[in-house]
């Protein structure tokens, strides 16, 4: 049965550009399918499953979790680099101190950790 023009424009859906957006544009098409099924009550037990547990207290639970994990991982990483910082300014200082001084601005590793 040949496609009319509403089907044709439908089914050419600009390409996607990367994986993530022809992923995303994939879960958008499953979803509409089966949100299809359901409302024409032909969706199967494990479709219908799938929504209720997206829609309980406990995976809220969890996604909210996760943020939260995330936002210390992020802390984490930002502790870790202003460390890295700190510590190159006291590298800087201590070469500055000993070009003061008059003695060669080597820096030793028991400099730092004193």
């Amino acid at each position: 049965m040949p496609k009319t023009s509403s089907e044709t424009k439908k089914s050419k859906s600009r390409p996607a550009m990367s994986p993530e957006a022809v992923e995303n544009r994939l879960i958008n098409k499953a979803y509409k399918a089966v949100e299809k099924r359901i409302d024409s009550g032909e969706a199967t037990a494990a479709e219908l499953v799938h929504f209720l547990r997206e829609g309980s207290i406990k995976q809220q639970y969890e996604l909210e979790k996760l943020k939260k994990e995330n936002e210390l991982l992020r802390a984490k990483t930002e502790s870790i680099q202003s460390q890295k910082e700190v510590k190159e300014l006291y590298s800087e200082a201590i070469s500055a101190f000993r070009r003061y001084s008059g003695a060669p601005a080597i820096i030793d590793e028991e400099d730092l950790n004193d």
